[in-house]
């Protein structure tokens, strides 16, 4: 997708020790490539300093969150009422929001505004294979010529990604969009009609939705695949888990740091849950390892995910089984990362080095046309 217009990007006054030789760290003061002029933090002082590291980085979450009119951190009211259907575990009280600005309260009672069954807020297209996908190199619906993949963006995230590749889906209103009910969108289906893919945004924060989209396209013969950042509630992941097993296809983990300092300051929460559901979905791995049921990817962000924090999640990844196939995403400019580079060629082949030491045994660099000599 286009960089698009950054109406966005935060509107604060740069640090004093910001000098004209460049950007310095809000931290530190030092001054380091690549690094991010909206976040203005080092990784280094991300993972030294993290207390620090952590309020600097809410503060950016907030203010970008609010840009898009969405509650600038978890709602955890006291007596306000709780949605499980994530990580977030959101404690909403009467008119609030929950954090992936799908949930409310009216009435005394939690409404789903969508993501529901009847009502599901997202895209969708026919993507015609071999497409981009995650795992392409691993999946079945490479090899199926002559037919697609029905390509299902949701339209909502229970994440707040600052490197966002897909930021587009938050200019999505969900008062005054029509959405889609799982019935209708699984009749979108036809004969030429491969495989499904369930990602955005995240299928997380409307998986009721998904599921039961997945389920009807998967009694039609569809493949059900997944593309999430794996903070859905666990019973639920178990069922996505369960469609992809039955189905031939994949659930695909973006595991987007190992520190869970660095997860927050980038993408504005934990990373617990995800790694948790990635190891309860890895244990299964073996009951279908070709094609193989789990995937797990890192997309490769300019001096934050540098071959050090790959090496950490592939020894996680390694842990549970080494057979795990692991995708390394190059990194574009996008969203409140606009001045970051592409992921460099160096970067790429060090994080490749690293997560193949760490014990992983298919690894591979993914859109390799995005490399550059940068940095």
């Amino acid at each position: 997708m286009g960089r698009g217009t950054m109406a966005g990007r935060l509107s604060f006054e740069r640090d004093a020790r910001l000098s004209p030789s460049g950007l310095r760290c809000r931290i530190c003061g030092v001054s380091s490539h690549p690094m991010s002029e909206t976040l203005g933090l080092c990784l280094n002082c991300i993972r030294t300093h993290p207390d620090e590291a952590l309020r600097l980085g809410q503060a950016v979450h907030a203010e970008s969150r609010r840009v898009y009119g969405l509650p600038p951190a978890t709602p955890q009211a006291d007596g306000g009422l709780q949605c499980v259907l994530c990580s977030r575990q959101c404690r909403i009280t009467e008119g609030g929001r929950g954090y992936c600005g799908l949930r409310t309260v009216r009435e005394g009672r939690l409404t789903h505004l969508a993501g529901t069954g009847r009502r599901g807020l997202l895209q969708w297209y026919r993507d015609p294979l071999p497409t981009n996908c995650v795992a392409d190199w691993v999946c079945r619906g490479s090899q199926q010529l002559g037919c697609h993949n029905l390509a299902v963006f949701y339209a909502s995230c229970t994440l707040n990604c600052l490197f966002c590749q897909n930021w587009h889906f938050r200019k999505v209103s969900v008062i005054s969009s029509a959405g889609i009910s799982a019935e209708l969108l699984a009749d979108a289906a036809d004969p030429s009609t491969f495989c499904v893919c369930f990602f955005g945004g995240d299928p997380a924060s409307q998986m009721p939705h998904a599921l039961a989209a997945g389920q009807r396209l998967a009694a039609k013969g569809v493949t059900v695949c997944w593309e999430t950042a794996g903070t859905s509630h666990p019973k639920l992941l178990d069922r996505a888990v369960e469609l992809s097993l039955a189905s031939g296809g994949c659930i695909k983990f973006d595991l987007k740091a190992n520190d869970e300092v660095l997860h927050f300051v980038l993408t504005g929460g934990s990373n617990r849950q995800t790694l948790e559901n990635f190891a309860r979905a890895a244990r299964r791995f073996e009951e279908r390892p070709d094609p193989p049921l789990v995937v797990a990817s890192t997309l490769l962000v300019p001096g934050y995910v540098d071959a050090e924090e790959v090496g950490r999640i592939a020894r996680f990844i390694a842990n549970l089984n080494p057979r795990i196939p692991y995708a390394l995403l190059a990194f574009a400019p996008h969203f409140y990362m606009p001045d970051l580079p592409r992921t460099s060629t160096r970067h790429a082949l060090e994080a490749e080095r690293a997560a193949r030491t760490a014990g992983l045994l298919d690894v591979r660099i993914a859109n390799r046309y995005l490399l550059s000599e940068d940095y």
